[in-house]
């Protein structure tokens, strides 16, 4: 049995999952132009663009000779919760013979759910499963720490190539790994590495900071968002999202962790009074969160065709005024530009820029 599963912005924290596991595992392209037109041949019209880059690439993946893929399921009113069987029968209406595994939430399906942690295992004992389990979370959360601080960094680089290049770096490092102590040193020695880099600080009364908020795949996999958070580091902006691999693994499957997480959707109520699914009412929440911190702006990403963000964004006129926080939201597909995404941004920036002036400039008056 070959295994993969779909790309969202590393491959890392998975592949070295199922390979302490024992299985042949094959590393997913990252979602490319081509992703996208397969995907859309063949996904349902009025399907939300994640579901159509997530199919193509699973086309792809039968291409590179993989028979299985394992992808996590869902409930509740997104479409997310029916991405497994409608790619299942659409790979098997176009002649792929390959097995999606799907694992849900557990929700009194435990039988379901032990068939697919026996696939998951294969030959392993319950001590290397869980020890895997654990090494691959804790990988998560170095990679996403690391990550945050680039996003940080980056803007004020004289390089800024070169984080990009380090981040690269840093990856394979990550698939060296075997244990807590190798993702330790990974971790310590990738900071070295960027601390040592020369850097340009400004006065932290001149930093701009924006979230970015949305549908998690179009937030974290920078393919879909024309690379969003670098276009921003390279317009001197700090940036921070509002989704991370390690977050989503805390806030869904680690009961003593998911205490920030309900914090954020109580932060979303006074917009957002129940959960419609997906992100959105975490999307609103976040920005609420952006302002209370004093970052300077967000940026909402919505897939076309998602419906709870579509919810979400129709609200943003108001959580703006509210709040007093400039809102730019952005409808992704596979039709979006990276010159559309950076003239965006631009105008944008310089509504940023002049608030933020115009405030400084009022407080010193007083």
């Amino acid at each position: 049995m070959t295994i993969s599963f779909p790309y969202m912005e590393s491959s890392v924290v998975y592949y070295k999952l199922f390979e302490m596991l024992g299985h042949e595992v094959v590393a997913p392209p990252r979602p490319t132009q081509k992703t996208f037109k397969l995907g859309v041949k063949y996904a349902p019209e009025f399907s939300c663009f994640p579901f159509k880059v997530i199919l193509g690439n699973m086309i792809e993946l039968h291409e590179m000779g993989v028979d299985t893929i394992f992808i996590s399921g869902g409930y509740g009113p997104c479409r997310a919760g029916y991405y497994g069987p409608v790619q299942k029968k659409l790979l098997n209406y176009i002649g792929l013979d390959t097995d999606v595994i799907i694992f849900e939430q557990v929700r009194g399906g435990w039988k379901d759910f032990l068939n697919n942690v026996r696939l998951l295992k294969k030959n392993a004992s319950i001590y290397r499963m869980i020890k895997s389990v654990y090494t691959a979370y804790k990988i998560s959360v170095s990679m996403d720490s690391i990550l945050k601080l680039i996003h940080r960094r980056r803007p004020y680089a004289r390089d800024k190539s070169r984080l990009s290049e380090l981040w690269d770096e840093f990856e394979q490092e990550y698939l060296k790994v075997e244990s807590s102590r190798d993702i330790e040193r990974v971790e310590s020695r990738a900071r070295e590495r960027i601390e040592d880099l020369e850097y340009d600080f400004p006065p932290e009364s001149e930093r701009l900071r924006v979230g970015i908020v949305g549908e998690i795949y179009v937030v974290m996999e920078g393919s879909t968002n024309n690379y969003i958070e670098e276009m921003l580091n390279e317009m001197g902006v700090e940036v921070e999202r509002s989704h991370y691999l390690s977050e989503y693994i805390e806030s869904h499957m680690i009961p003593w962790k998911k205490k920030e997480y309900l914090h954020i959707l109580d932060k979303g109520e006074k917009y957002l009074e129940i959960i419609i699914g997906g992100h959105a009412k975490r999307s609103i929440g976040h920005i609420v969160d952006y302002k209370e911190r004093g970052f300077d702006g967000a940026v909402h990403l919505k897939p076309f065709g998602c419906l709870p963000e579509i919810i979400s964004q129709s609200m943003l006129d108001r959580v703006s005024q509210d709040l007093n926080i400039p809102i730019l939201p952005l409808s992704i597909d596979e039709q979006m530009g990276e010159t559309h995404t950076r003239t965006r941004l631009e105008a944008f920036l310089d509504l940023v820029r002049g608030r933020k002036e115009e405030q400084a400039s009022n407080k010193q008056e007083k």
